[in-house]
């Protein structure tokens, strides 16, 4: 049998863009440790549409 994968794909979104009304979104695909961080993931990352590095949450 095959191990169980312990770091996964995830996908995190602009939170203050979603919030302002414009068009389009930020969405970066990146991967987390499940055993290490069990939590959602949260970084700040460039936004090309504001122009300015903002806080990215981690969706679904």
């Amino acid at each position: 049998m095959s191990k169980k994968k312990i770091r996964i794909q995830v996908i995190i979104e602009c939170t203050e863009h979603k919030n302002s009304g414009l068009y389009g979104t930020s969405r970066y695909i990146t991967t987390k440790n499940k055993k290490n961080n069990p939590e959602r993931l949260e970084l700040k990352k460039f936004n090309p549409i504001l122009n300015r590095k903002t806080l990215h949450k981690e969706i679904k």
